[in-house]
């Protein structure tokens, strides 16, 4: 089909419009003002549409579907700016190129077009007399189809930081929470949660005024690291990629994990608590190994105003296998089979505050989106300060700033002035404490 016959009429784009808004939208953007760089092949049409943005939106149109790309933020598909150019390309035949080459970045959106329509005329026809599919077989298209979208909202955002980053920081104060709740639902249509959540949390760092910029700047970067990483999946270790979905927000079956290998231990139950939000209720309990020095962190969820179901009293040991999560730092684990319950008798060995900073900077570097590394600090004595409390060796100089929202005298009264053993959450703002022995006892108080 050559190019004249391939033209469309405006009925016909109209028609594709998703309502009586995005037609009108649409129409407004039908002529040569906004859009440069505008071409169409036989079976594509592509533009640049200037925007309200620094970077002009990039839109492409598959006319053989019809399917459509753009940059913009719109949830709508067409939207207007697709609509636009087709108009564009129908009505106004001087104003795109016709047989022009597609620019980079159309051309790699055309090509895995054409791939996937390749495998799909490969494919087997659904109503030829052939083998069902095997549940696996179905598990692995739906994992395929996953990962293309979290792709396509990884290369997304990747535009989105870049157009923040090259705007300036100031102008995302400006533009207020709502861009960032409508990328944070792009990342949700594209299937990642994780970049979702860390999208939400670059909106809190622009609202919460202080010294927002330097903490949006570094969450910016934890965000690109994330989605570069992604992208580039293939050539990162083994350890390393799967810490990346994780983060994205791919999920595996505790099942599944437990089919693998399990580390058999008495484990002492350090800490336990719960997380709400107005969805769900996360319950996080951190288990410790005093014989191999291992940490393990178990969650367990409940929905909005119900607790999770697992429950382990804090002092307890536990005679029992655990399975670790694959991660480049194996922290959360599911629990197996229980032998034995008990409890404890002696206070875990810990370690002085400097050593701790030291395996917290190593695991992060290893997982630089680690957000809590559970450290066990010995002979330490919590000092209230004018901005905040912090933890000092007994025995040095070495002190850290600690994190709790409420001042922390029952960690005082614990302590007495003399120096604890004290479990904390390193954090990138400090130490969260969550449980100390008292001098002489085996057994830790919440604080």
């Amino acid at each position: 089909m050559d190019e004249t016959e391939a033209r469309w009429t405006a009925d016909q784009v109209l028609g594709l419009a998703p309502d009586a808004a995005s037609r009108t939208a649409g129409a407004r953007l039908a002529t040569r003002a906004p859009w440069s760089g505008a071409g169409a092949s036989h079976d594509a049409v592509w533009g640049l549409c200037a925007g309200s943005g620094s970077r002009p939106y990039q839109t492409a149109v598959d006319l053989r579907g019809p399917a459509y790309a753009c940059s913009c933020p719109s949830r709508k598909f067409p939207c207007k700016h697709a609509l636009g150019l087709l108009l564009l390309w129908a009505g106004d035949e001087g104003a795109v190129a016709a047989g022009a080459v597609a620019p980079e970045w159309a051309e790699q959106w055309l090509a895995a077009r054409r791939e996937k329509a390749e495998a799909a005329a490969t494919a087997p026809e659904e109503d030829e007399p052939a083998p069902g599919p095997s549940a696996a077989d179905a598990a692995r298209k739906r994992a395929e189809r996953r990962a293309v979208r979290v792709e396509g909202g990884a290369a997304e955002l990747e535009q989105r930081l870049t157009d923040l980053l090259r705007g300036g920081l100031a102008g995302a104060e400006r533009a207020g929470y709502q861009q960032w709740d409508e990328m944070a639902a792009r990342m949700v249509d594209a299937q990642a949660p994780g970049l979702a959540s860390r999208v939400r949390t670059l909106g809190a760092a622009a609202a919460a005024g202080g010294d927002w910029p330097s903490r949006m700047l570094e969450e910016t970067g934890l965000l690109h690291l994330l989605a570069r990483g992604y992208l580039g999946r293939e050539r990162l270790p083994r350890p390393l990629a799967e810490t990346v979905r994780t983060r994205i927000g791919f999920t595996v079956d505790s099942a599944e994990v437990l089919a693998g290998p399990r580390i058999r231990g008495q484990w002492l139950v350090l800490a336990q608590y719960d997380t709400p939000d107005e969805r769900l209720t996360t319950r996080r309990i951190w288990l410790h190994d005093t014989a191999s020095g291992r940490f393990a962190l178990l969650l367990s969820f409940g929905a909005a105003g119900r607790a999770p179901e697992l429950t382990l009293p804090v002092g307890s040991v536990l005679d029992a296998e655990l399975a670790y999560h694959p991660a480049a730092v194996p922290l959360r684990a599911v629990l197996g089979e229980v032998f034995a319950t008990g409890t404890p008798d002696r206070t875990p060995p810990g370690t002085s505050v400097a050593a701790a900073l030291d395996a917290y900077g190593t695991a992060l570097a290893d997982d630089p989106w680690l957000d809590a590394f559970p450290v066990v600090l010995a002979d330490v004595v919590p000092l209230p300060g004018q901005d905040h409390w912090q933890v000092a060796d007994a025995t040095s100089a070495a002190a850290a700033p600690l994190t709790s929202p409420t001042p922390l005298w029952r960690l005082a009264s614990i302590s007495g002035g003399h120096p604890v053993t004290l479990f904390a959450e390193a954090t990138p703002t400090g130490l969260h404490p969550l449980a100390a022995w008292p001098p002489q006892s085996p057994l830790p108080l919440p604080v």
